[in-house]
Parts: structure tokens; C-alpha cells; sequence
């Protein structure tokens, strides 16, 4: 890799950003084409379904550039695919291109893929380059929900919570206690957005009557809203139910389930069980807002992968009811933002 490479590496992973929220169950993926030391091409997969960013960034060429391809080389986040999905191969079509060289930063770790994209422009005669540093280590951070569902075999959990100074979630009259600020809670759900599913709990629906919404972050793509509700608690009232784009899907036990949600029953109802519905259901990354019990459960199984906490410098004192959870792990990174910390806290494999 020369100093060159490793600019145009960065661009592409710059583009591949540019579908975060918007790609699912897709990877996020950026591809640069340079030819006589300068970009003719780039593009991105801006959303599932459409162009992936190997085509998009060959449409780009302008008519005077395309003599150019034979000679350029592409750079691309991630394997290049060799299957037929919604979209031909793109693998085949640089092939059909004619392009000289193609330098990847990820191999694609599912089973259609793995390997035989590359494989594929090898064996036309096309130089491939699959990188191994730390462009590779950013470009799979980029896709750690779509590599989860491969590798792990469950969708990318994120828990997300926010509490007092002194450690308490709500009031002891089990009123909700608004621990955020505008800024922060607008942090929130721009965090919603990146996330397929939003995963929360009767109890907390109950409780709290939340829309659990991206209002506030108009850009995004609103989650599907899961309900776990085993005994069949869920008030059919409940704000969410009504303004939801799609029907809130209510994991339960019983055979009941208001009207406008769709009921998947399960006996017993575990996180487990639940977690490998939603990636049947194509979904690869979790974002679970619910109270402390449920959070604490699924930290003790640990079923997470990602821990946002929101402290503020709010104290409850005798007044504090709903313990928050114990952090597993010390935080990754802390900031200070709008006069609460948020804690990051990454568990590693």
C-alpha cells in the first residue's frame, strides 16, 4: 500500500458511511476508481436494493474518463460480491470492464461471498490487493451488524440507557424522570436510526407511554418497533402502537395481543429465541431500550455487543426508585455532552 492507496482507501471508507442506517440488511460499502493519479468514479450503496457502490462508482465515470478503466484501479470496502441477489454480481461486471486492478479493504464473511469475489477477478486476470491493517480494521467497524448476523449468529446488540448521578433510572413512584437534554436526547435518536430494531418491554411501554420514534432526527429511517410482553400486559392504547410506519411486533406468551401490533407467540419467550426471530426476519442490528431488569438480563447473557449510558448530574437521592444496571465492562470512551457524561462501554470478541 502506498501513501497514495491508502488516500483513496480513506475516501472510500468516507463514502461507505454514507448508507449508515439506510442499507440493512446490506453492508455499508464505498468504492473510488483512480485513474492517471485521480478520481474518475466513486460511489456508494446508499440503500438496500438500489446500486451497490462498485456500480455506482462505474455510472460516475464520465464518457471522456471511460477509456480510462482498463487502467485504473478501484477501491473498494469490501469484497466485491459474486452472487445474483436484487443485483448481478459485481465482481462479474468489473470483469466485463475491463479494470485493472482492485484493492479491497474487508473480505464479505457471508457464505455467498467469503472469498469468491476475489477469486473471481484473479482468476479474468484482475491485480487484487485484500488489505490487512488498519483501513481493514475500520472498514469492518463499518459493518459490525452486518458482520454480526455472519459471525455471531445473532444481530449487533446495542443497550442504551440513562440514569442519575447517584445511579437510579426512574423515581420511587416508578415515574419516568427526564434524565436527557435536547441535544442529547436528539443524540438518541439519530442513535435509533442506525438500528433495524428498537427493542423494549411492555413493563417500559406501560410505564412510560413512549413513542420511541426518530422525530427528532428526521434524516433517519424510523426502527421496527419489538415488544416483549409474555403475559399479554401490552396496553392496547399505547402511543407507539398507533404512530409506528410498521406494526410493533409483540413477542409473547399468551394469545393476546392489541390490535395494530403483529403477535409472534413463543413459549418460553427468551431473549434467545427472540433475537434469532429478528435476524430470520433480515434484521442485523438491535437497539434495546427497556428498564433495568430486562437490560440486566441480557447483560448476564451476554447478549450485547455495544453499551451507551447517559449520566446526569441529576441526583435522586430517597427519591430515586429502579436501580440502574452495573456496567460489565469500564467504558471504552467518555463524554461530556451537554453537561451529562455517555459513557461508551465495546465488548470485545
Amino acid at each position: 500500500m502506498t501513501p497514495s492507496d491508502k488516500k483513496y482507501m480513506q475516501r472510500a471508507l468516507q463514502l461507505a458511511h454514507l448508507g449508515l442506517g439506510n442499507t440493512s440488511p446490506n453492508p455499508h460499502v464505498g468504492a473510488v476508481i483512480v485513474a492517471d493519479g485521480r478520481i474518475i468514479g466513486e460511489g456508494s450503496h446508499r440503500k438496500a436494493g438500489e446500486g451497490h457502490a462498485e456500480v455506482n462508482a462505474i455510472r460516475s465515470v464520465k464518457p471522456e474518463d471511460e477509456h480510462l478503466i482498463a487502467d485504473a484501479t478501484m477501491y473498494v470496502t469490501l469484497e466485491p460480491c459474486s452472487h445474483y441477489g436484487k443485483t448481478p454480481p459485481c465482481a462479474l461486471m468489473l470483469v466485463d470492464k475491463g479494470i485493472k486492478r482492485v484493492v479491497v479493504a474487508s473480505a464479505d464473511p457471508s457464505p455467498k461471498v467469503n472469498g469468491k469475489g476475489i477469486a473471481l477477478l484473479r482468476e479474468a486476470g484482475i491485480e487484487v490487493e485484500l488489505l490487512s491493517d488498519n483501513l481493514t480494521e475500520e472498514a469492518d467497524l463499518e459493518n459490525l451488524a452486518f458482520r454480526s448476523a455472519f459471525v455471531n449468529n445473532r444481530p449487533l446488540i446495542t443497550l442504551k440507557w440513562a440514569q442519575s448521578a447517584d445511579g437510579f433510572m426512574a423515581s420511587a413512584d416508578g415515574k419516568p424522570v427526564k434524565f436527557s437534554t435536547p441535544l442529547t436526547s436528539t443524540l438518541v435518536h439519530k442513535l435509533r436510526s442506525d438500528h433495524d430494531v428498537l427493542l423494549t418491554t411492555a413493563a417500559t411501554v406501560n410505564s412510560d407511554n413512549p413513542l420511541m420514534d426518530c422525530r427528532l432526527w428526521k434524516s433517519g429511517r424510523p426502527p421496527r418497533i419489538a415488544i416483549v410482553d409474555r403475559k399479554g400486559s401490552l396496553n392496547p392504547d399505547a402511543a407507539l402502537i398507533a404512530s409506528s410506519e410498521q406494526p410493533p411486533i409483540v413477542y409473547t406468551e399468551s394469545d393476546i395481543t392489541p390490535a395494530g401490533t403483529e403477535m409472534v407467540k413463543m413459549v418460553p419467550c427468551t431473549p434467545e429465541m427472540i433475537m434469532a426471530d429478528l435476524m430470520k426476519r433480515g434484521y442485523n442490528s438491535v437497539l434495546a431500550e427497556a428498564g433495568p431488569r430486562f437490560l440486566t438480563t441480557l447483560i448476564n447473557k451476554q447478549l450485547y455487543d455495544k453499551i451507551r449510558v447517559e449520566v446526569s448530574p441529576v441526583t435522586l437521592g430517597e427519591s430515586g426508585g429502579k436501580s440502574a444496571p452495573e456496567i460489565p465492562l469500564a467504558p471504552e470512551k467518555t463524554e461530556l455532552v451537554d453537561g451529562n457524561l455517555i459513557h461508551t462501554i465495546i465488548k470485545h470478541k
